[in-house]
């Protein structure tokens, strides 16, 4: 369903959010410097057809500002039937996460912060989580507001008057997909979140929408990758663990590789 034939939708159900999308979807205080719906649908429909090193599905995606608040949500396709439902959420959650967990050169003042800033990709969290893990219980500090992520009509899901636009989703992801969004001058602006087939895929996926959006300027900004053209990228060093349980990770950053991966360091450099 297309932009037009939801506002249609709208219009025709008289639903009451649906005079607040239509009025502001455009003017959401800090959503106005992030891509809008077309340019989001654009970005992960592209990014989609571009990788296909997982299971090839279609994918959902979503968009939120520094404040956590849903901007723009979209999935490819041709209809929102097309991939995983549960994958709605799950994009928000990791848009979430990446922001939530990533600063720029701002946060340093006074002998604290961090001077070239610091990004994490929700890949970056998972070993940290695991039990014993030095970040465990993180995955369940921030849940999901199920007021937002569930409300409004299923129909408008994946559109302009998707429900969770304007609306802070919460809500906290710690595999691949969901990647910190920085302007140029390394000014971080929010994040995005993929969802719909492995999570190493779903981090490829989501690394490409932040290319085609123009929102990959990190170069300089600190990350644990180890390698500064891609500083948020995934890293698969995680080795069995002999005493059983989760796998170890030499760095502490590490990600389990999936059924099918690519190679991480093909992805574009960051700008």
């Amino acid at each position: 369903m297309n932009t037009s034939s939801t506002s249609m939708l709208c219009l025709a159900l008289a639903i009451g959010p649906c005079a607040f999308h239509l009025a502001a979807q455009n003017a959401i205080p800090g959503c106005s410097n992030l891509p809008d719906f077309p340019t989001l649908q654009k970005a992960i429909t592209a990014a989609t057809i571009a990788e296909t090193s997982g299971l090839n599905n279609q994918m959902w995606a979503t968009v939120v500002n520094r404040d956590g608040v849903v901007c723009a949500v979209a999935f490819s396709g041709v209809n929102r039937g097309a991939q995983w439902p549960g994958s709605r959420v799950i994009s928000a959650q990791k848009a979430n996460t990446a922001n939530s967990f990533s600063l720029d050169a701002s946060s340093n003042s006074a002998g604290s912060g961090q001077p070239k800033g610091l990004t994490l990709s929700t890949a970056n969290l998972y070993s940290a989580v695991q039990p014993g893990g030095t970040l465990f219980g993180l995955a369940t500090s921030n849940p999901v507001d199920t007021s937002v992520a569930y409300g409004g009509p299923s129909a408008f899901y994946g559109t302009a008057f998707d429900a969770m636009v304007g609306y802070k989703i919460g809500g906290v992801n710690v595999f691949g997909g969901g990647l910190a969004l920085y302007a140029p001058g390394n000014v971080i602006i929010g994040g995005v979140g993929v969802s719909g087939d492995t999570s190493c895929s779903d981090h490829d996926i989501a690394w490409r929408v932040r290319h085609y959006l123009n929102l990959d300027y990190l170069a300089g900004v600190s990350g644990v990758s180890g390698d500064p053209a891609h500083p948020d990228n995934i890293i698969y060093d995680i080795t069995p663990n002999t005493n059983g349980g989760s796998g170890v990770s030499a760095g502490g950053y590490g990600h389990p590789k999936c059924t099918a991966f690519a190679d991480p360091t093909l992805l574009p450099a960051v700008q």
